[in-house]
């Protein structure tokens, strides 16, 4: 199931997606929290307006050199090894919302990542339980800036683009994970080049921090086409990024004076 949340009149609610029609189905309550139920309101896909599909009730959660070009250039090799960073909820925004670079920022890259949501408060989670704490999956485009640490590298607002739905039953080994920039290809690759399992990457995440209903793990960026030049961004461009099996969205880069 394709979950979204819709900017509405009444304000942002989550709704299913009828992909047969195209229609989203406005949903009764919070999924998180409440059964998914349908109420009677529908909206069509060519008037719903798409916003991040979830805010974290408190973190992003996310990893550096996760797949395996990264362990062939001499990173990581073990769980233990592997550079995590945190992102605030206030670094999420969802598709068509710009990015905003902020002024001391010389250079920002991107990278697209499978992103697993959060659904219950967990702990020290085994990885053969891992599935029991998955609501679903999303896209992110994992912003960076330029800085001398990753507090204000990874952090500044609207670092964190997510999108376009949630889906909730999906088969992570094998999807295409893709960023594009005013059209061309800046990243290809795929999740069964991932080091560790998204289950693996979950259960250490969550033998570091308690990861609460909502939170996001980020499982890591693929190799660019053209090496690290691929990854850099700039006002004015128009940044796609996507994942099989869930969809794709797009934002524009912008400056902070």
């Amino acid at each position: 199931m394709k979950i979204a949340r819709l900017s509405l009149d009444q304000g942002p609610r989550f709704a299913a997606l009828d992909e047969e029609t195209g229609t989203y189905l406005v949903l009764s309550d919070d999924p998180l929290f409440g059964k998914i139920e349908a109420t009677v309101q529908r909206i069509s896909a060519d008037d719903a307006h798409l916003v991040a599909p979830m805010i974290p009730r408190s973190k992003v959660v996310g990893y550096e050199g996760t797949f395996g070009v990264d362990a062939e250039a001499g990173g990581a090799t073990s769980l233990a090894d592997l550079t995590m960073f945190l992102k605030p909820n206030t670094s999420v925004i969802g598709p068509d919302d710009p990015v905003v670079l902020p002024p001391w920022a010389k250079t920002a890259y991107h990278g697209p990542e499978l992103a697993v949501v959060i659904g219950r408060a967990c702990k020290d989670v085994a990885v053969s339980r891992v599935k029991d704490v998955i609501f679903g999956y999303t896209v992110a485009n994992d912003v960076s800036a330029a800085a001398g640490d990753n507090t204000r590298a990874k952090a500044f607002d609207t670092s964190c683009p997510i999108g376009p739905v949630i889906e909730t039953d999906l088969d992570t080994a094998d999807l295409k994970l893709e960023s594009k920039v005013d059209g061309e290809v800046r990243h290809e690759g795929s999740t069964s080049k991932l080091m560790f399992s998204v289950a693996e990457l979950v259960a250490h995440a969550s033998s570091i921090f308690t990861l609460l209903p909502g939170d996001i793990v980020l499982t890591g960026i693929p190799a660019g086409v053209g090496g690290a030049e691929s990854g850099e961004i700039e006002a004015g461009q128009d940044v796609e990024v996507s994942c099989e099996g869930i969809g794709s969205f797009r934002n524009p880069v912008l400056r902070r004076d």
